[in-house]
């Protein structure tokens, strides 16, 4: 098939994400990638600003990836986990028991970071089933914040503002606090965690567990709150005997500057979901952690097995990758490196502070965000970066970016550069080349 071929079946047969089948986006054609560029299959080099929807941490084509692939394919590439198991998955939870905070000693893998969210769902129901509390069957939550796309996990993000407000009608139905209202870097007072109180004492009766992304909310708003909002929540939890779910599965291994978000706020949670970049990008595989209290009590209680289990869990080869990974994380001084793209997002999306349609402008670790007063024309504003020579993706009012740490700070510039131009271009009326007001 030529290029304009596959193009035509694509747009004929292909459903891609969050998009619709009768007007779908333009898509554009990958030939390869390697480092820091995506190359279209016309020629043009684009600097990945995304890093693959945030798991691409060490850039694509790495070698020391690719060989750990190419080893573990000489061994074998799968084998069911029910009864059996083998080295890669043994070696990988020790690596995430490790790293992890102490409490931490139970390892739960499975194929996304949605299915980790439900796995971790499922773990809390199960808990407070085994515990003599079957009553405790809700979750609570904070609004703008975002877990997957699965039910389970669409349940828990946002109710009205989010992308699954469609399927309000048929998703159990969680308890919601006010989003965190303290910025990073400001205080928690008794007037930010107050909703998120009244909603724990008033129905901690039925509540299983909280879960909440630590210190950034992502696909929810990409909103960075204060740590001491994460440590009232892990109090309150405490004092109402309720689980904390900590969904890491976007903030975790560097992105935020530290390895964990959570250790922003010293927190420990009762479960934990890791995901996205756990495999620098080349697998999916996710996990969840739990401490060995959560998994003694479901343990203990019928049926005394935990109820899940997915087919490709804990692929080797995905195991083999996420090892690797790890190993080239922690053998790179990756906290100067994250360090270095916060100080080169800070300095070069600062212009746009002073453009008409931005609201914010916001940084933290190796996520630069601009925050515009209107919602983002997708199709024409993805348009606008190709042709500027990065792959940037906006969603709703955000153009945002969250590049892989291998960036060199000329690319750091090259990316921050187009994003101002092309928020700028958009901040006049609009119409073609425009950010839209209804998109």
């Amino acid at each position: 098939m030529s290029c304009s071929t596959d193009l035509g079946f694509d747009r004929e047969h292909i459903w891609h994400p969050y998009t619709s089948m009768r007007d779908p986006l333009p898509v554009y054609p990958v030939r390869r990638a390697s480092g820091v560029h995506i190359e279209l299959e016309d020629g043009r080099r684009l600097i990945d600003g995304m890093s693959s929807w945030w798991s691409v941490i060490h850039g694509y084509n790495h070698p020391v990836l690719n060989e750990a692939v190419e080893r573990q394919l000489g061994a074998m590439s799968h084998v069911m986990f029910g009864g059996l198991t083998h080295e890669p998955a043994v070696r990988l939870a020790a690596r995430l028991v490790e790293m992890t905070p102490e409490p931490l000693q139970k390892v739960f893998f499975s194929d996304s970071g949605s299915v980790s969210v439900e796995v971790a769902i499922k773990m809390a129901l199960q808990y407070q089933h085994a515990a003599g509390r079957p009553e405790r069957h809700r979750l609570l939550t904070v609004r703008s914040g975002y877990h997957g796309d699965t039910f389970a996990a669409m349940s828990v993000c946002d109710p009205v503002t989010g992308m699954h407000s469609l399927f309000s009608g048929t998703l159990p139905r969680q308890i919601f606090a006010e989003a965190p209202r303290c910025g990073f870097g400001e205080d928690c007072g008794e007037d930010c965690i107050e909703d998120f109180r009244r909603k724990i004492e008033s129905h901690s009766h039925e509540i299983a567990a909280v879960i909440i992304e630590p210190v950034v909310q992502g696909a929810g708003g990409m909103r960075f709150y204060s740590p001491g909002y994460l440590s009232r929540v892990r109090e309150l939890c405490d004092r109402h005997g309720v689980l904390l779910i900590l969904d890491e599965i976007a903030t975790g291994f560097g992105r935020t500057g530290r390895m964990f978000a959570l250790e922003h706020a010293g927190v420990t949670p009762d479960i934990m979901c890791v995901g996205k970049a756990l495999t620098g990008g080349y697998m999916t595989l996710a996990a969840t952690l739990a401490t060995s209290r959560v998994a003694e009590v479901i343990s203990g209680g019928e049926p005394g097995v935990f109820m899940h289990g997915p087919t490709f869990m804990a692929n080797p080869l995905a195991c083999s990758v996420a090892l690797a990974s790890i190993g080239l994380l922690e053998a790179a001084d990756w906290r100067k490196k994250v360090g270095d793209i916060e100080r080169w997002l800070g300095e070069g999306l600062e212009p746009c502070r002073r453009l008409p349609a931005v609201a914010d402008v916001r940084v933290l670790g190796a996520i630069g965000v601009v925050e515009l007063d209107r919602p983002v024309d997708m199709a024409t504003a993805q348009k606008l970066f190709v042709d500027r020579g990065v792959w940037v993706r906006p969603f709703g009012r955000l153009v945002y970016v969250m590049p892989p740490y291998i960036i060199a700070r000329e690319e750091a510039e090259a990316l921050t550069a187009a994003v101002c131009a092309v928020v700028e271009d958009a901040t006049g009326d609009p119409g073609p080349g425009k950010v839209s007001e209804s998109s």
